[in-house]
């Protein structure tokens, strides 16, 4: 067992890695009480080898940074947003040439958003023990089991990126992922700025005294979260936020009788908080122009007439995707469905690029009564004309 502890081991071991054609990466971390995630295990494998480092003996971890940062060498993650996020709020940047084995599966003919272990088992046939799982990873020492079990993570990982990796280079669909993987290394989506924390709440409100009050709440929850590091569930709960919103209470006499929020918040210095940050949102309504483009973001309607359309839609997605063995989640979802149905094709990545050629091309047609679909029974397959 390979477990670094000193700045010395790490240097030595990144010398190894600055070799390696492609790395795989995982890390185990604790956030329950939390707002950002503590680090406490990384895991890092390579064709012919492995090894733990362990962050919380204060090594210096930028060497293995500048391996993240490396262009040359494919970083390997299953399911790696959380992995990614914790990297850039440590460096500030998202790691280069990132390739997900969650995301890269579903277009080899796997399941939608498969689980690491099903993943294994599938492409090794090997199965992976989960004694381990519930491990708290901040405690040490970590005894032998604990390691073992954190180093499967990146040892299976090599044959699922080698399957994965050929799979996609026999059946040209390097290229059908790049868009999600960009996605999930875009530094925007990990830069949380408290300005912009109220679009990630679900509403179905637009007036500008209830936006402007939801957003200087949220603002303030962020910023307090971020400054005490704790979870936002902790300040207050989503569902509170809205409820505080939607009342607008002018004193701390009204703000405790907003629907579940504590009375201890309320009476207590978060509730005077609340009511100035209120105060501020009053005075500052949000701009007309602003609600309307909310609203216009949200989702788009299909009318009832064409419902039914909606559901065959539906079909010919699980039919495609079926027959040219991805996800039928990668290809497209019911936003994309009702965008190609009210003829918004600009708006959907399923009428651009290899989705257009597997699905889209077909909504078009179908959408224009060029297309129906039929059983041969002779063949015993579904057929397209």
């Amino acid at each position: 067992m390979n477990v670094i502890d000193s700045d010395e081991k790490l240097l030595a071991f990144c010398e190894i890695l600055q070799q390696q054609p492609f790395i795989t990466v995982d890390s185990e971390f604790i956030r329950e009480h939390s707002y950002y995630s503590k680090l406490c295990l990384l895991q890092v494998g390579y064709e012919g080898g492995a090894a733990i480092i362990d962050p919380m003996t204060n090594i210096d971890l930028s060497p293995f940074f500048a391996i993240l940062q490396n262009p040359n060498i494919v970083k390997v993650f299953h399911a790696g947003r959380q992995d990614i996020e914790i990297f850039y709020n440590l460096t500030g940047q998202t790691p280069k040439n990132v390739f997900d084995t969650q995301i890269a599966a579903q277009v080899c003919g796997f399941a939608e958003n498969i689980g690491y272990g099903n993943l294994v088992r599938a492409i090794t046939k090997q199965d992976i023990d989960k004694s381990c799982r519930l491990t708290d990873w901040s405690l040490r020492p970590l005894d032998e089991e604990q390691l073992q079990y954190a180093l499967g993570d990146v040892t299976h990982l090599i044959d699922c990126y080698k399957y994965l990796h050929q799979y996609m280079i026999d059946n040209n669909r390097l290229d059908w992922i790049k868009e999600e993987i960009a996605d999930l290394c875009d530094e925007k989506s990990y830069d949380i700025k408290p300005d912009e924390a109220w679009k990630r709440l679900r509403h179905n409100t637009y007036s500008p005294h209830y936006l402007a009050a939801l957003k200087y709440l949220a603002a303030w929850r962020e910023k307090r979260a971020q400054k005490y590091n704790v979870p936002r569930s902790s300040i207050a709960k989503d569902e509170v936020l809205l409820n505080i919103a939607s009342a607008h209470p002018k004193s701390v006499e009204e703000l405790s009788k907003v629907r579940n929020l504590k009375a201890e918040i309320a009476k207590g210095r978060l509730g005077e908080e609340i009511i100035n940050v209120l105060h501020e949102a009053a005075q500052n309504p949000m701009p007309a122009e602003q609600c309307r483009q909310d609203r216009k973001d949200s989702k788009v309607c299909v009318p009832n007439h064409e419902q039914s359309l909606m559901e065959m839609l539906r079909m010919l997605l699980r039919l495609k995707s079926v027959e040219c063995g991805v996800s039928a989640h990668l290809i497209a979802d019911d936003e994309d469905l009702r965008y190609i149905i009210t003829n918004l094709p600009d708006k959907t990545p399923a009428m651009q690029g290899w989705r257009y050629e597997v699905f889209g091309q077909y909504a078009a047609m179908m959408c224009k009564g060029k297309l129906a679909i039929t059983y041969n029974p002779k063949k015993k397959q579904i057929e397209f004309i």
